[in-house]
């Protein structure tokens, strides 16, 4: 009973974790209708601004690793929100409607956002600053002091090879110029570690066994999560603008509300949740390029079994599906059912952690086919918009 216990807990850890992750795509794909394929590398950007911000706080000594967490989770949210306010501005705003284009985007997006990850520099930022600074800001300056007031499709043509080759050019130069200091990658292609404070190491003791504090602060952390998306969907005036645009667009458009400026918001506000469990899984492990596409086809899960655009449905789907992979993949069940021994050998079969989601996929599929809407189905206008 001990070991199905603590196999129970460790289960709802990583079902928290999964719920900060499905809470950012259940606004993403259950609000907007965007599939965000890319939804894992933010998650990936948040626990990599947590080892940046844990090496920064190094220099202060005990103090700062021990309070490195309190400023890691801000920054996590707000790197993470605005790399999704940028990818919503420059792709996803042109492909609502969309979803086979959305998907393919977002998907070029996330290999993007691996490889920056593994060969980032300071060379490399340097030529993106260049490239930004040249093409966006000489776009700027033309339409506030120039003579257009739309910009000819002649100039971007112009622009564009021009402000690429002078980024190059910058970074190549700091390349020559500061040797390897500049052109060595970050990070690189292996994972890098992040060590909890000493606040999170160990355990409360429970009877004979014991509950990681790490976990527990993951938890408590997720509980926050869903508290605050709930108060900021239903009890703040932008919440209200953002139930209005889902449900009717166009209506909400005609009273005044932008539409534009609620799109950006409840795409930062995803991707910002998913910096947040970028830092929890960061306690919990190693973090690498790949860490998000460990996460993002379980959140798909989540938001389709708990109901597209619920909350409800998407927490409870989250702690049933963690719980579920952590007790088949543990090998736990066939100890408790070693009195049944055909279910015990069945479930031995499946005790990998691989093995355990491949049964926890064929267990949703049946799901859905008795309820395809699933656990708390849309019901009035909102189905057919």
């Amino acid at each position: 009973m001990e070991l199905f216990l603590t196999s129970v807990f460790n289960g709802i850890s990583v079902g928290a974790v999964l719920l900060i992750v499905a809470l950012g795509l259940a606004i993403v794909f259950g609000i907007m209708g965007v599939i965000n394929l890319a939804h894992g590398e933010l998650m990936m950007l948040g626990a990599y601004t947590t080892f940046v911000v844990q090496n920064g706080f190094k220099f202060l000594g005990d103090v700062g690793v021990e309070i490195y967490i309190i400023f890691a989770l801000p920054l996590a949210f707000l790197v993470a929100a605005g790399v999704g306010l940028i990818l919503e501005k420059g792709v996803i705003r042109y492909l609502y409607g969309r979803p086979l284009e959305t998907l393919l985007a977002t998907w070029g997006v996330s290999l993007i956002l691996q490889q920056f990850v593994r060969s980032v520099s300071w060379a490399m930022v340097v030529g993106i600053a260049v490239f930004c600074l040249l093409f966006f800001g000489g776009f700027w300056a033309i339409k506030r002091w120039g003579k257009w007031r739309r910009i000819p499709q002649w100039m971007g043509a112009v622009m564009l090879p021009l402000s690429a080759g002078i980024a190059i050019a910058a970074s190549v130069g700091l390349g020559q110029i500061f040797k390897l200091g500049a052109t060595q990658p970050w990070f690189g292609a292996q994972n890098v570690d992040v060590t909890a404070p000493s606040w999170l190491r160990g355990g409360l003791p429970v009877g004979n066994f014991q509950l990681p504090y790490a976990r527990l602060f993951i938890i408590g952390l997720t509980i926050v999560c869903v508290v605050a998306i709930y108060l900021f969907l239903l009890r703040s005036p932008w919440g209200l603008r953002i139930r209005a645009v889902t449900q009717n667009r166009s209506m909400s458009a005609c009273l005044g509300i932008p539409t534009q400026t609620v799109d950006a918001l409840t795409f930062a506000l995803g991707s910002g949740l998913a910096g947040v469990a970028g830092c929890a899984i960061s306690l919990l492990g190693s973090v690498g390029p790949n860490t998000g596409q460990n996460y993002i086809v379980d959140a798909f899960m989540v938001v389709v079994v708990g109901g597209v655009g619920k909350l409800i449905g998407t927490v409870v789907a989250a702690l049933a599906i963690g719980t579920l992979n952590y007790c088949i993949g543990s090998g736990i069940l066939p100890v408790i059912l070693a009195p049944i021994p055909p279910l015990a050998e069945f479930l031995e079969f499946f005790a990998t952690t691989s093995m355990a989601r491949v049964m926890v996929f064929a267990l949703i599929i049946l799901f859905l086919q008795v309820r395809p809407a699933g656990l708390f189905p849309q019901k009035g206008r909102a189905v057919d918009a």
